[in-house]
């Protein structure tokens, strides 16, 4: 039996990210089928959580969680030293796997990891079997198409595409074992490091994890326009999302960009406003359980993938909807 998968688990607003979350139900899938002994997790927490939050990851399969206690990186993100951390506690636990979310950060921290473990990384993986060598599925081409490989080394590094694994919400209150990591870091490691945190608004909803996102990309026209798409997001306690153009022109702020080079997300309900559904676009939101397209182009990329569409304007569709919905709450 080869050693642990050892999992880096991502912390949000005091949270475990959901992506981590599905990264833990990847794990734990690859131990049951002989990838590895048991799962483990690596949780860098600024804010001595550690033990609150080691109660849902040991009902997410976690059976040891590894808090990382250097005070060099407590209250800030440092990429190099928290792929330093990982690479070190890989090595001291005899990891036959390391695997993290496929977010920015995650992708970041294995970077680094893997280049010090001196290990090969597969990047972006869907689906995976344990053997000799593991065989893989990953997605490329900002998820336009699917590739099959192998992996073949001591230690598998890999990252789970987000939204490629469902979590499994009827996992039991089991806790999991905390303990204490201090890695061993230099001031190289400590270079480039997060200083400062702008928090979002007040109230507002958090993209990643919004059940309902209303969209909206150039079709909108301007940012004034917006005013709309919040108005029906706001009746609907939905997030407001938007495509690159909207952050080119700069009608909305990048935090709420949804694509290739933003957020990618899985809401129960993605509602495209003037998105004409560039690949770039789709690859973030096509996790979307629904999607309604509404656009004056019947011919859109978009509309092949919604499951609803409008074909009208969307300044005389938006706002009637939101006069429907007021109607029947009042």
């Amino acid at each position: 039996m080869s050693g642990p998968i050892l999992v880096l688990v991502e912390v949000a607003a005091g949270e475990v990210d959901r992506v981590s979350l599905e990264t833990l139900a990847f794990a734990r899938g690859l131990a049951g089928a002989g990838g590895g002994s048991a799962v483990e997790a690596m949780l860098v927490s600024p804010d001595g959580g550690a033990e609150r939050l080691a109660g849902s990851l040991g009902a997410h399969g976690a059976a040891t969680v590894h808090l990382v206690s250097a005070a060099e990186v407590a209250g800030a993100y440092a990429p190099a030293a928290w792929g330093a951390a990982l690479a070190q506690l890989a090595t001291a636990r005899g990891a036959g796997a390391v695997a993290a979310p496929g977010t920015d950060r995650g992708s970041e921290v294995l970077a680094h990891a893997a280049a010090r473990l001196g290990m090969p990384l597969a990047a972006n993986v869907v689906a995976a079997t344990p053997g000799e060598p593991w065989t893989l599925t990953r997605q490329r081409w900002a998820g336009s198409l699917l590739e099959d490989a192998t992996l073949d080394a001591p230690v598998r590094c890999l990252t789970l595409a987000p939204h490629a694994v469902a979590v499994d919400e009827r996992l039991g209150s089991g806790g999991a074992a905390v303990m204490a990591f201090a890695p061993s870091l230099g001031a190289a490691d400590l270079v480039v490091r997060v200083t400062g945190h702008e928090p979002p608004a007040t109230g507002s909803i958090n993209l990643a994890d919004a059940r309902i996102v209303v969209g909206g990309g150039r079709g909108v026209g301007s940012a004034a326009a917006f005013s709309e798409l919040e108005e029906l997001a706001g009746l609907l306690g939905a997030a407001v999302g938007v495509s690159r153009a909207v952050t080119s022109n700069g009608w909305r702020p990048h935090t709420e960009q949804v694509g290739q080079t933003g957020m990618r997300i899985a809401p129960d309900l993605y509602i495209a406003c003037g998105i004409s559904g560039a690949i770039q676009h789709v690859v973030g939101c096509k996790a979307a359980k629904r999607i309604l397209a509404i656009n004056t182009d019947p011919e859109s990329p978009i509309m092949a993938l919604a499951d609803y569409a409008v074909i009208g304007d969307l300044h005389q569709v938006v706002p009637a909807i939101s006069a429907e919905i007021r109607r029947r709450l009042a």
